[in-house]
């Protein structure tokens, strides 16, 4: 497999997992009340969107349980002018997220060389 696969991947999951630590028992008020988480998770989420939109095609075709074209949304909407939809970041957070990180370990632990980062 190849270093860029691997090194999106790992991309993918460190953002993410920033994500769920920085949300973590917070409610959608909290949130979007904060302006320091907030800014922090928009940027691990923009790391995480365009991480996902950066990925190989051909590897998406393998990992289709990943929601790549919300990924692809996400990433469209974080780079409009007129900012991002409060549902949308929020749906994010607590479904995107977590299901990619769940689907990530899920193909860690049947395919780990897609995780390498080795060249």
């Amino acid at each position: 497999m190849s270093v860029l696969v691997g090194s999106l991947l790992k991309i993918i999951e460190v953002a993410g997992e920033s994500i769920l630590t920085l949300t973590e028992g917070v409610d959608p008020e909290e949130f979007f009340n904060s302006r320091i988480t907030q800014m922090e998770v928009m940027n691990q989420l923009r790391v995480m969107a365009e991480s996902s939109s950066n990925f190989p095609i051909e590897h998406k075709a393998n990992m289709a349980e990943i929601d790549w074209a919300g990924w692809t949304m996400l990433n469209m909407q974080l780079k409009t002018a007129g900012g991002f939809e409060r549902d949308a970041v929020w749906f994010a957070v607590r479904s995107l997220v977590p299901a990619t990180l769940m689907w990530l370990r899920v193909f860690r632990q049947n395919s780990p060389e897609l995780f390498a980062i080795k060249p």
